[in-house]
């Protein structure tokens, strides 16, 4: 099994993105192949129905869905802006959902947040949760938000609170399990 993880943070020291280098080391742990993007690398156009027509896609939508079309699912971690998640995302989500069949389709997703809030960017993944189940994705239930963020890591980019890295660990691990259940449904 093969599985895309990103940041919905644009930023290069965010904290998801720190989350998500965590995650990409508990799950080569396991046999699942995993593969870490960068949004950065598919910078889109505002999504406009004339420009899908003609001239066509833009080119990182293009490559985005090749490389989402290769795996069976994907984690996910976004900051909170305004209490839902970043605008560029849902650009991103709007031109790949147009696409026959649409990449998120039958997949598998797992969502997590890292916020300097109380909240920990909680109030994101639940925004989050509805395009993609309104496409088809099968979103774990579960989700982790690592609230204030900002003290959560030490210097190399490590949890401080082992209690926490257990539960995130706890959690990437079953959603493995769950995903690796999936793949033997015929959908």
């Amino acid at each position: 099994m093969k599985l895309l993880a990103f940041s919905l943070s644009l930023r290069q020291g965010s904290y998801n993105r720190k989350l998500i280098k965590l995650v990409g080391q508990i799950v080569q742990t396991s046999k699942v192949e995993i593969e870490i993007l960068d949004l950065l690398e598919y910078e889109m156009p505002p999504y406009n129905a004339d420009v899908q027509e003609n001239p066509g896609f833009p080119e990182a939508a293009e490559r985005l869905k090749k490389k989402l079309e290769t795996a069976q699912g994907f984690i996910i971690a976004s900051p909170e802006y305004n209490f839902s998640y970043p605008g560029h995302f849902k650009n991103t989500f709007d031109w790949l959902s147009r696409y026959r069949p649409m990449p998120w389709l039958n997949k598998v997703a797992l969502f997590l947040s890292a916020s300097p809030s109380l909240v920990g960017g909680n109030r994101a993944l639940w925004h989050l949760r509805v395009p993609f189940e309104a496409c088809g994705t099968f979103v774990y239930p579960e989700m982790f938000s690592l609230a204030t963020a900002h003290q959560a890591f030490n210097e190399k980019d490590e949890l401080v609170d082992p209690a926490m890295f257990k539960r995130l660990t706890d959690l990437v691990l079953s959603f493995l399990r769950f995903s690796e259940g999936l793949q033997y449904i015929n959908f």
